[in-house]
């Protein structure tokens, strides 16, 4: 390591107060106060601004100055080095946006999940975030919860956990029962100032991204504002997110392993959600589904099933399925519950973008590569579409066209895909600024998923019945598309005679697939079809 790096690492880690002096006068004691009064916040959180604000500023301030400065001559960047520096980048942000709490921890948790395009320093680091999220003081709780329902705590429950079953970035969640029935529920209680600090934080991130935009011109983050500016209000009004348990539960009701919250409207508000209590484990949690014989391979196949509904026939995607928010229950009569929790952030595709998705996936299911550019240019992507499919698909260029995603030889290589990420990062933030809008949350629930099967397939891969209920799906979704298109008779026919030969294709190779993973099969898997065309 060169001397260099080890002295400003050295230097930002153990004298934050020394550099702070100067920036933070600059900009926290003249800026926050200017932002505040133009976001039309509370005087009264004008202090907590400036900390805040003067906090990010100077912390992203010396991450930049870690990065420039150690980075400036190519030929001394080798791997262990660039790991070095993005380590000790990743862990100057990661700190600041635990100690400012709300939409910073938001953010982090968002750099988090993306897996799959940031280089593996910046993504372990900040997944810390998903399990630190400070808490609210129960008097704060209560506070918030008078204001909220009109009824002091102990007029509406009759009991009331002081301890939190878990806390996020906007709120918490507290085991209570009703005192008008007796039920059982969770309570969902945003933290106190969460509404007012946020207005004050988007407005720092946005200053800070064009800073960074100003000193990285390769890097663009424009996507990242955009989607906290449109998403951050629908997260944090509760009333939206019980609405949005509500529609997801109407679409699934003929999904008898799917569960969603009931919601107690009466004791439910813009900051308050009151809604059923479901028992479970999380859904990474081994230790749980062996205690209850849950059988892993069966979970994975109902969060493909319902996922892949969601994306490629429902057009309405839960878009924060970290492994917090999706548990599994054991019911009394043996059978496996999915429970999904936080509905606050929701993406719903129009038709268009829904079909043109689906043919996406179909060319990257079979590798055509034809298709993959055709289909990636009609999303926006242009030049950078090889990229831009190895971001969908998380696998490299070469394991897409030698034979599609869903060969059985097809493996997901974590490792070798946060290399490529370290050296296409300029481009990956390109492209991300390029894709339509509703595309980002689906490439953030897309690495989410990812990262719960690979810690329940306890490997570095992703199962080809993953991609075979994606299929499956996919081929329903494009055959009902051409059908509403059809205008005579003799093409519905056809199709309908085209769909049912693609399905049973799909039921073959699935039979081929877990029969090579018997032992007989494993000797002859070399002489067994790996791929699949199911194109209709």
């Amino acid at each position: 390591m060169r001397p260099l790096l080890l002295k400003t690492i050295h230097f930002v880690r153990k004298n934050k107060v020394k550099t702070a002096v100067g920036v933070s006068i600059a900009s926290a004691v003249v800026a926050t106060p200017v932002y505040v009064y133009n976001a039309k916040v509370s005087p009264a959180i004008v202090a907590t601004a400036c900390v805040r604000t003067g906090r990010a500023v100077v912390t992203v301030a010396q991450a930049a100055a870690l990065f420039k400065y150690n980075t400036w001559d190519d030929s001394l960047c080798t791997k262990e080095y660039m790991s070095q520096v993005h380590r000790g980048t990743a862990e100057l942000i990661c700190n600041m946006c635990s100690e400012n709490g709300g939409l910073f921890i938001k953010v982090g948790q968002h750099i988090g999940a993306l897996d799959y395009l940031l280089p593996k320093e910046y993504v372990q680091t900040f997944k810390i975030l998903h399990n630190e999220a400070p808490q609210t003081p129960m008097v704060d709780v209560k506070r918030v919860l008078r204001d909220e329902l009109g009824q002091e705590c102990e007029e509406v429950f009759s009991s009331f956990d002081t301890q939190p079953l878990g806390s996020a970035s906007l709120a918490q969640v507290h085991r209570a029962v009703l005192k008008s029935s007796g039920k059982e529920v969770a309570v969902k209680v945003q933290h106190a100032a969460v509404q007012e600090h946020s207005k004050v934080d988007t407005i720092t991130i946005e200053f800070l991204a064009k800073c960074i935009d100003k000193i990285f011109p390769e890097f663009q983050f424009d996507w990242l504002i955009d989607a906290i500016k449109r998403n951050l209000p629908k997260e944090l009004d509760f009333v939206q997110e019980a609405q949005n348990a509500e529609h997801l539960s109407r679409l699934f009701t003929d999904t008898p392993f799917l569960k969603v919250p009931k919601i107690h409207w009466a004791y439910t508000s813009r900051r308050v959600l009151t809604m059923e209590y479901c028992k479970g484990g999380m859904v990474d949690d081994l230790e749980y589904h062996k205690r209850n014989n849950i059988d892993t391979n069966k979970v994975l196949s109902y969060i493909s099933k319902v996922f892949s509904q969601m994306v490629f026939i429902r057009g309405y995607i839960h878009c924060d399925p970290h492994p917090g928010n999706v548990m599994v229950e054991k019911t009394e009569d043996g059978r496996t519950m999915l429970v999904l929790l936080d509905h606050g952030l929701y993406q719903t595709l129009t038709d268009d973008f829904r079909i043109n998705y689906c043919k996406l996936w179909q060319a990257l299911l079979t590798g055509n590569s034809e298709k993959i550019k055709k289909q990636a240019q009609r999303l926006g992507v242009g030049a950078h579409y090889g990229l831009f499919a190895c971001m969908v698909a998380s696998r490299t260029w070469e394991d897409i066209t030698e034979g599609g995603i869903a060969d059985v030889n097809s493996n997901l290589d974590v490792s070798r895909l946060q290399e490529k990420a370290i050296k296409q990062m300029p481009e990956i933030s390109q492209v991300l600024n390029y894709v339509p809008r509703q595309l980002l949350l689906i490439l953030k629930t897309n690495d989410l998923l990812r990262g719960i099967e690979c810690t329940l397939l306890q490997r570095n891969t992703q199962g080809v019945g993953t991609f075979l209920n994606m299929a499956r799906y996919c081929l329903s979704a494009l055959t009902t598309h051409k059908l509403n298109k059809a205008q005579t008779l003799s093409k519905q026919i056809v199709l309908y005679c085209a769909y049912a030969v693609a399905l049973i294709r799909l039921k073959f190779f699935k039979m081929v697939y877990w029969f090579s993973l018997t032992p007989p099969g494993a000797k002859l898997q070399r002489y067994l079809p790996s791929q699949i065309n199911f194109s209709i």
